[in-house]
């Protein structure tokens, strides 16, 4: 896969489709690479008419490790949280929006829709924020604000998120993935057994990082809500959340969409914190037909 050098680092990303076609950047969750987005999403994106961008974030995949940053404690930054004291992290989502930013820039993009998932769509609000002349428009998925008066996730899933395995064989991680995608997963639209292993098989394989999931987590930590710089955000931005999501509430989806003026928001029954074949029509419709809509919207304009 091609690299770009973007804000001091380098990182791995892929396309699909016609780069004359309006561009479509994903940035994917904490600790996920650019193959968690499914590749028949991508595809069926660039089968809608747009050109899209999938990358790894720092810190994951082939992209830029922050080794010297070093091994984060991640249970110390939960407990500081919890009990009202600061968080530190070597790197803030701000750095990552500035990231993703960047890599347009290295692309020669001057505008994109800008699809983030879970942290990717923290990630995409600051795009927002930051940098609203790349953003043709945002969708932020299965994500929230920061604001600390949304539900939690429940006990299980971030146990499932953050429990180490019990050895780094490939079997034993792989066995961690598959049971972390079951917890977390869409009641609804679950993944098959031989499909989830095949998912955390090509994550294994490709790039087992855990000092920067960590780190990642940090930067989720220490960053502050939203709430206040999303309401003067004017990209237009379309809200998808699973009604069953058990990492981040549904609770934080509405919260999202409340902040951003004239947001869009779409709630899918049964639908957790996955990205299984049985979810990738929905995905579909609902990321492909807003950002269609918008660019009929700006034809329509012209």
């Amino acid at each position: 896969m091609p690299q770009a050098q973007a804000n001091g680092l380098t990182f791995e990303y892929e396309t699909f489709g016609d780069t004359s076609n309006p561009p479509l950047l994903l940035i994917m969750g904490v600790g996920c690479q650019l193959v968690m987005w499914p590749d028949s999403f991508c595809r069926g994106l660039a089968d809608q008419g747009f050109y899209v961008i999938r990358y790894d974030n720092r810190d994951v995949g082939l992209s830029s490790k922050i080794d010297d940053a070093g091994a984060p404690d991640i249970m110390a930054a939960v407990t500081a949280q919890m009990t009202g004291q600061p968080v530190t992290s070597p790197y803030s989502l701000d750095d990552m929006a500035d990231d993703a930013a960047g890599l347009l820039d290295a692309l020669g993009i001057d505008k994109a829709h800008v699809v983030g998932a879970s942290m990717g769509g923290m990630i995409a609000q600051l795009v927002a924020i930051r940098h609203p002349q790349k953003m043709r428009s945002m969708v932020s998925i299965m994500s929230t604000t920061g604001n600390p008066d949304v539900p939690a996730a429940k006990p299980e899933a971030m146990a499932a998120l953050l429990t180490p395995p019990a050895d780094t064989t490939r079997d034993a991680l792989i066995a961690q993935g598959v049971n972390m995608w079951k917890v977390i997963g869409s009641p609804k639209y679950p993944g098959t057994d031989e499909e989830l292993r095949a998912v955390a098989a090509k994550s294994v394989d490709r790039m087992v990082c855990p000092e920067g999931f960590g780190r990642q987590v940090l930067a989720i930590l220490a960053a502050p809500a939203r709430n206040e710089a999303l309401a003067k955000v004017t990209v237009p931005t379309m809200v998808l959340h699973g009604a069953d999501d058990p990492l981040v509430p549904v609770e934080g989806g509405r919260d999202t969409a409340n902040a951003v003026p004239g947001a869009r928001l779409e709630i899918v029954e049964g639908m957790a914190h996955d990205f299984t074949e049985a979810l990738v029509p929905i995905y579909l419709e609902k990321v492909g037909g807003f950002c269609r809509e918008i660019e009929a919207g700006k034809a329509a304009a012209e």
